[in-house]
């Protein structure tokens, strides 16, 4: 790309990628250089290794920005975020050499009752767990390699003209509630989310688009149809405003052939041959699960290839992967089109209603999402709230939408909780034999030294597959089940923007964008809590969510999940600015958006290692997809080992809250079972 095409992208321009107030930047210092700042600063060398990135901003403990210095916020932070730099290189080292050199690590006097290694829901929901258990003066210690809490569940923050912006860097909501397990429902009581009050007070919020006129649109991009075209209409893929259908008025606007056409009318339509005729239903679905979706459409429904462009969506939002490495029984079980006429018998109510966390694809949907404005992060915050009160301020719900957490008192030595970011665990052994140790030694690495803590037991609230690289002891058969499960990487990039008149203009809230960088292009969802109020008129400052799946089709699925990881990593952050940019200048040129003068900031949240693997039964067997069978890897990996407990939604193989939160009462349940008569475990 050109100088002259970056320069109306908006790419040299120079915005800050910290925070906004009144229009101009602030935070770390307003717009100076960081030597300006500080006369003896030294600008730390660039990260190195896999994921290193030129592009991206230093960490702040690099910057000489410490978690006691009031300048240190991480949600206002913009540019690279998720697996920010700072937060991997050190596992990256480990995994490289297999073994990290304790011979000079520090050794801390004090003794913790319980030492948890995470802190995401999983990691914050053990230590929730163990003190009420416990009482409150047990005292927990909870280390996480990041610049701040909440693992997945982040908090983007944005000011611009005096207006609080927020938005999920991750997790993004509370799914089937009415399926949420007891402990999970407990801890929401306890830490104050009143769910029933909160989407009472979003009634409004939740029609808002719809009463200005906006919905769904389509892009087809030059690169695939031969030029840039954007159609209003078509069905939404937005998985808590799906609506909307495939009409032929709508059809005929786009670049589709006359044939690709008639085959939507036909797949989208309720009179629909049975495309598997002969067969019984029991039959069919066996069939179905070991078929992709695409397969199902093109050699069984006999649909025009130009149909599957429409079609990638929901498989890569819920699965990370396309149609081609997604089950056609678990399209037809999330309504997708093409099974009406198959005579297919329902799926039960209770199915898979054992198992925490909602299994897509395999159970009945309900397709049930609460949303607050930074998605999950308001469950982290009031988790933190709830194990170190001085650290959020406020005491309801409401409150902590507009919460400033006060860094500096996580870690403060009194606290019976200390919750130590920057600091990545790098070995975790027993001090003796498995079955007799009276204590845990946890070593880890902040600003380069190493560290060793003991306790009297650890919950391991990391991801799976890293585990065996921290506590190498672990008996074969558990790390292998541990390295089953590749995390699903996926990036969500939010985007601050003066106001979405270019929207408006549109009539859009919603563009689905399946073959460019970012498959869609979304207003956020219309949230308000407390002091925090969802943008409500047009001329109004709002930021967006773009979304990037990586995938490689064809290949099988872990491997798509792995390439795609790598792929990620390789990726600059200038890299995804220009993709933004771009984007959003083509998509949205017809509404007069102007990309170098209405993008506000840019927060890349890149998930590497995001959600946890499910199970898919194209490549697993059929047992472990459809039953809770306790042959599943995850079963073997989360076995306790010794004073180590394993809590993360791994161990449930499902990417949702509640499993995160169920695994983390687990965890802690086998911690004290143990404590109580020492041959369990």
């Amino acid at each position: 790309m050109s100088a002259l095409n970056d320069q109306q992208l908006g790419m040299k321009r120079r915005i800050t990628r910290r925070d906004f107030m009144d229009g101009t930047a602030l935070a770390i210092g307003a717009a100076l250089p960081l030597a300006a700042q500080n006369p003896r600063f030294v600008r730390p060398t660039p990260p190195q290794g896999q994921g290193a990135d030129l592009s991206a901003e230093p960490p702040l403990l690099a910057q000489g920005i410490s978690e006691q210095d009031p300048r240190y916020y991480p949600p206002s932070l913009t540019g690279m975020r998720g697996s920010h730099p700072g937060s991997f290189e050190t596992a990256h080292r480990l995994r490289s050499t297999g073994e990290w050199d304790l011979s000079g690590a520090t050794r801390e006097d004090s003794t913790y009752d319980l030492i948890v290694v995470g802190g995401g829901i999983s990691g914050l929901a053990a230590a929730y767990f163990f003190i009420k258990d416990q009482g409150r003066n047990a005292r927990v210690l909870v280390l996480d390699n990041h610049d701040d809490f909440g693992g997945h569940a982040k908090r983007n923050e944005f000011r611009y003209n005096g207006r609080l912006l927020v938005l999920n860097g991750g997790t993004v909501n509370i799914e089937s509630p009415e399926h949420y397990n007891a402990p999970a429902l407990g801890l929401l009581h306890d830490i104050g989310i009143d769910l029933d009050r909160y989407i009472a007070a979003n009634a409004d919020n939740r029609k808002l688009y719809r009463s200005l006129g906006l919905g769904a649109g389509h892009f087809f991009d030059k690169e695939t149809w031969g030029t840039d075209r954007l159609v209003r209409g078509g069905a939404s893929d937005i998985a808590s405003d799906l609506g909307g259908t495939f009409t032929a008025e709508f059809l005929e606007k786009t670049p589709l052939s006359e044939q690709a056409r008639k085959d939507m009318l036909r797949l989208f339509g309720k009179d629909q041959p049975d495309y598997m005729p002969g067969l019984s239903s029991a039959e069919k679905k066996l069939r179905m699960a070991k078929m992709s979706y695409q397969d199902f459409l093109l050699n069984h429904a006999h649909v025009d290839k130009q149909v599957l462009w429409f079609l990638q969506g929901l498989s890569k939002s819920f699965f990370q992967v396309g149609i081609d490495a997604t089950p056609a029984y678990y399209c037809w079980m999330m309504g997708q089109p093409g099974f009406s006429g198959m005579k297919l018998e329902p799926t039960p109510d209770g199915t898979l209603a054992d198992l925490p966390g909602g299994q897509h694809g395999r159970q009945k949907e309900t397709w049930h999402f609460i949303h607050f404005p930074d998605g999950n992060a308001t469950v982290a915050r009031l988790l933190v709230r709830w194990l170190i009160p001085d650290a959020v301020p406020g005491s309801t719900m409401e409150s902590v939408a507009t919460a400033r957490v006060n860094y500096a008192q996580l870690d403060g030595a009194s606290n019976p909780v200390r919750l130590r970011l920057n600091s990545t665990v790098v070995n975790v052994r027993q001090d003796g034999d498995p079955v007799s140790a009276k204590e845990v030694v946890v070593s880890y690495v902040r600003e380069g030294k190493t560290h060793q803590v003991r306790g009297r037991a650890c919950v391991m609230a990391c991801w799976n597959t890293f585990i065996p690289y921290l506590v190498p002891q672990l008996p074969a058969k558990q790390k292998e089940a541990l390295a089953y499960g590749v995390k699903r990487p996926m990036v969500i990039t939010n985007v601050a923007i003066r106001n979405w008149t270019s929207f408006h203009k549109l009539g859009l809230n919603y563009v689905s964008t399946p073959t460019m960088f970012f498959r869609e292009i979304a207003l956020a969802e219309a949230a308000s809590l407390g002091d925090l109020k969802a943008p409500q008129t047009p001329d109004e400052p709002i930021v967006l969510i773009l979304e990037h799946v990586p995938v490689a089709p064809g290949r099988p699925i872990r491997e798509q999940h792995a390439l795609g990881r790598m792929q990620l990593m390789q990726t600059s952050y200038e890299t995804f600015e220009r993709k933004v940019r771009d984007q959003l200048g083509r998509v949205l040129a017809g509404g007069g958006f102007d990309p170098a003068r209405d993008i506000v900031a840019i927060t890349v949240n890149r998930w590497s290692h995001g959600y946890a693997y499910s199970y898919n039964s194209l490549y697993d067997p059929l047992e472990w997809a459809f039953t809770s069978t306790d042959s599943r890897p995850c079963v073997t990996a989360r076995q306790p080992y010794g004073l180590i407990t394993i809590a993360n939604s791994d161990a449930a193989a499902s990417s949702h809250t509640d499993a995160a939160i169920l695994t983390a009462y687990q965890a802690v349940c086998h911690a004290l079972d143990r404590r109580a008569m020492p041959l369990v475990g």
